[in-house]
């Protein structure tokens, strides 16, 4: 219907990279802060938390520049698959959740993510 928009496809590509890295490089970065009390709330040991805190901020910025863009893309679907995983089959938490805190934008996150797996992340990026 709009033939014209797909000159701007590598554009929306690169604010999709960067969407998907402000969330995860910020997750990661409460993790790695504060990793006693964030290990509580998740219910994880601290060394996991740190490891956890750690790999988000590495996949959220390889997705960010563009470097080795589809491996950061997939760890950081695999890493949100253990969040849908804890928060469906050990907090019990619905798609909606009780005051938005369910695993929708989980969702969400993981297809940004397969979008970037299948692109390799559009023409602006550092290193294949």
């Amino acid at each position: 219907m709009f033939p014209q928009l797909a000159q701007f496809t590598d554009l929306s590509l690169l604010l999709l990279r960067l969407m998907v890295a402000v969330v995860l490089v910020t997750s990661g970065w409460s993790d790695v802060k504060d990793p006693e009390v964030r290990a509580k709330s998740i219910e994880m040991s601290r060394p996991f938390t740190i490891f956890l805190g750690v790999a988000e901020i590495a996949g959220g910025l390889g997705v960010t520049f563009g470097v080795l863009t589809q491996l950061a893309a997939i760890g950081l679907i695999l890493i949100l698959l253990g969040a849908i995983q804890k928060k469906v089959f050990v907090w019990r938490t619905g798609f909606w959740g009780e005051k938005a805190y369910g695993w929708h934008y989980d969702l969400m996150l993981i297809l940004m993510n397969v979008v970037i797996v299948c692109t390799d992340g559009g023409k602006y990026v550092l290193w294949k």
